[in-house]
This record gives C-alpha cells, sequence and structure tokens, in this order.
C-alpha cells in the first residue's frame, strides 16, 4: 500500500480518513470546536488530506491542536477582559474555515496540477500565516505594552493593528512550528530531493508566516477598523498574502 504519494490513491485515503476520524473524536471531546467546526474541519481534512497528502493533514491537525492551547492558555484573565471568542474556548466553522479554507484549495490546485512538491510549500506558507497570526492574538493580548503598527504610538491591548513584544515572539513560534512540521511533510514525500533545498523553503516558511502576521496587523489597523473589512477577509486577505510570497519565491527565485 502506498502511502507516500499524494491525491486519490488507497493509502493516502485510508491514512487519511483514519486521522480525520482522530480529529472528530478529539476535538469533540475536548470541546475544540462547535458541531459546525467539527463538520468543517472534516471537510477541509478530507480535501487537504485526500487532494494533497495526509501528511499536510497533520501540519492542519498541529495547528488546531496548537491554537487550541494558545486560545486556553490564562483562558479565565482573556474572558474577564472580553479578549476571547466563545464562553469556553471553542471556535466554530467560520473560524475553520478563515483558516483552512485557503490551504484546503492549495490541495485542490496540488491534485488538478499534479504539483504536489510544489504544493506542500504554498500550503505550509498559508498555514504558517494562520498559525503565527493566532498565537499573536491569543498570546500577546495579554501584554499591555502595545503598539499600534501603523503610528507606533500606544494603544488599548486587543485593538485590531496593535503589536507587543509578546505577540511578535508568539507569531514567530506559530509559524516556526509550521515551518518545522513542513520540512517533515516535504522531506517524506521527497526522499530522493536535495535536503538542504528542504530546509531553506522551511526557514522560508517561517518567515513567510512572521511576515503574513504583519499584513494582518496593517490590513486590521487600516481596513477592519473603519468597517471596511470582516475580521475573516482580514485573516484571508493576510493568508493570500502568505502564499504569493512563497508562489513568487518558487517561481522566480
Amino acid at each position: 500500500m502506498d502511502v507516500l504519494t499524494g491525491g486519490l490513491n488507497q493509502g493516502n485515503l485510508i491514512v487519511t480518513v483514519v486521522i480525520i476520524l482522530g480529529l472528530i473524536i478529539g476535538s469533540s471531546k475536548a470541546k475544540m470546536l462547535d458541531s459546525a467546526g467539527v463538520a468543517a474541519a472534516a471537510f477541509i481534512g478530507l480535501v487537504v488530506g485526500g487532494m494533497g497528502h495526509w501528511t499536510w493533514l497533520l501540519i492542519l491537525l498541529a495547528f488546531l491542536l496548537a491554537s487550541h492551547k494558545a486560545t486556553k492558555w490564562r483562558f479565565e484573565e482573556k474572558k474577564s477582559r472580553n479578549m476571547s471568542e466563545s464562553d469556553d474556548g471553542h471556535r466554530g466553522w467560520v473560524n475553520v474555515l478563515a483558516n483552512g479554507g485557503l490551504p484546503a484549495a492549495v490541495a485542490a490546485m496540488a491534485f488538478l496540477l499534479e504539483e504536489w512538491e510544489f504544493g506542500i510549500w504554498m500550503f505550509s506558507a498559508a498555514v504558517a500565516v494562520a498559525a503565527a497570526d493566532t498565537f499573536a492574538s491569543e498570546i500577546g493580548c495579554l501584554d499591555d505594552n502595545v503598539r499600534m503598527i501603523t503610528t507606533m504610538k500606544p494603544c488599548e491591548a486587543g485593538l485590531n493593528g496593535g503589536f507587543s513584544a509578546t505577540g511578535q515572539k508568539a507569531a514567530l513560534l506559530g509559524s516556526v512550528l509550521i515551518g518545522s512540521l513542513a520540512f517533515f511533510a516535504w522531506y517524506v514525500t521527497n526522499l530522493d530531493s536535495e535536503i538542504m533545498d528542504g530546509v531553506y523553503l522551511s526557514l522560508l516558511t517561517c518567515i513567510i508566516g512572521w511576515i503574513g502576521c504583519q499584513v494582518d496587523s496593517l490590513l486590521g489597523a487600516v481596513f477592519e477598523n473603519r468597517g471596511y473589512l470582516t475580521k475573516g477577509g482580514v485573516n484571508t486577505l493576510a493568508i493570500t498574502s502568505g502564499m504569493m510570497i512563497m508562489w513568487a519565491w518558487l517561481r522566480f527565485v
């Protein structure tokens, strides 16, 4: 049974389904997602794993687990300061689609073009931006030493466009997590490739994730605070920026 080749082959699909079943059971028991969120995550997982590769799905699963841990970190304090999106830290289908929709689209593109080696890095760049932004928001929101990214003047914690030293470190941590897992996913499915190519692209993924977080802050400050974009729209554009940076690097550098 071939489990190393991406796309709709038996081995890849079997491993993908097993991972999705684990995701459904685990996320329900841990209350990471509500019922609609679980359904959305299962659908996105099927697209990512079935059309991309099961290792891609592991990256997305790691992001889900890590972001849940970040959300629950000092949760009662966040809740008391009105910085939590729900009463118990769970996330819904809107958040799942905002962070997983574009990575799923990359998986579908990789399948249609049969470009899985190209796709893994665009996919990872997208998830790295989502992870960096989530970590920055969930961990950095409790740092009161916040400045607005457009003016560098002190601002209220939790305000769109605000950043802190803690948030910046957390953003880097999130992107490094995804960049490291991206190297694993690439190496497992490209054993005959030059290993340093994967190392360089993994490092680039880490950098892109952090940059994408800054793009998210800029868009939040300029457009979301003025009502021109929703939080989901800002997330989508920031993730897209990360994908485009990776695409340009792979095509032209």
